[in-house]
């Protein structure tokens, strides 16, 4: 990695973004209100070419291509970031796609490329960034998780596992990289108006079985039939985020969306009343003095 004069970051009102999947949807919506705000954005995705074709080629944005899959790539992202820009203030770990379907139905290997889009190219970006981020003892990271990475949903038992799973390596995370300047947030959107649920995207299980054929078909035309109905408004989101990393302080978590604060509400009351419904019982496990 590149030598950095980190001592005039601080001084720098200007924020410069480094945003995977940004090629359409949330990601897309997040480097506009970041362009629109005055910031300079990295906008990274497969696709090099529809993301030069989104944002053109200005002083203020530039595009690289970048499976997070691939950790090579990451590095090489981040290295090219420094040369262009010297920074990386903002990181938004946007990448990802949603694998449906009941779990008996979904092939190992499917299970596999979701963790290793979902989870492990958030870490992969992650761990390509950090040291930066060290170095400048200042930066802000959103990981883009899920109300999915708080509570179960109905043939969605691998897409929430790997958004569980980002929640957890997020709060840890967030412990030990504040000392460094470093702030994290978990982002938990509900149901937002993009291709998640598009068949150009979403993924269902392949190997169908009897037992599940009538559950796991209502639930994947109940999917579609939310497609592109979704009451969550990208933009809006994108300039939330913005908004987010010039304050002062963030929070650990920001759940996105009407659906997401009345799905999390239930689902807090529902872990705090059980978890004082065994109480005894948990309190019993203690070895006695």
């Amino acid at each position: 990695m590149s030598d950095l004069n980190v001592h005039s970051i601080a001084t720098t009102k200007e924020k410069v973004w480094f945003i995977t999947g940004a090629n359409r949807g949330i990601g897309a919506e997040i480097a506009k209100a970041a362009l629109a705000s005055g910031d300079s954005v990295v906008v990274t995705g497969r696709n090099l070419q529809q993301l030069r074709e989104k944002f053109g080629d200005s002083d203020k944005a530039l595009a690289l291509a970048l499976d997070v899959t691939d950790i090579a790539q990451a590095l090489e992202a981040v290295e090219a970031t420094l040369n262009h820009f010297g920074r990386i203030d903002v990181l938004v770990n946007n990448a990802g796609y949603g694998q449906l379907g009941v779990f008996e139905e979904i092939p190992q290997a499917d299970v596999e490329r979701q963790f290793a889009t979902n989870v492990f190219g958030l870490m992969n970006v992650t761990r390509a960034v950090l040291p930066l981020m060290r170095a400048q003892r200042s930066g802000r990271i959103f990981n883009l998780s899920s109300i999915g990475g708080a509570l179960g949903f109905d043939a969605a038992s691998v897409y929430c596992a790997t958004k569980f799973a980002v929640e957890g390596f997020t709060e840890s995370l967030a412990l030990e990289v504040k000392g460094f300047g470093i702030e994290v947030t978990i982002v938990e959107p509900g149901f937002f108006r993009t291709d998640f649920l598009d068949s150009s995207s979403v993924q269902y299980g392949t190997e169908k079985l009897a037992d599940y054929q009538d559950y796991s078909t209502a639930l994947e035309q109940a999917y579609n039939k939310v497609s592109h109905q979704q009451a969550g408004d990208p933009a809006k989101l994108g300039q939330v985020l913005v908004q987010l990393a010039k304050a002062d302080v963030l929070p650990l978590r920001y759940a996105a969306g009407s659906d997401a604060i009345d799905y999390l509400t239930t689902a807090y009351q529902r872990r705090l009343q059980e978890l004082n419904d065994y109480k005894a019982l948990s309190l019993s496990t203690d070895i006695e003095a």
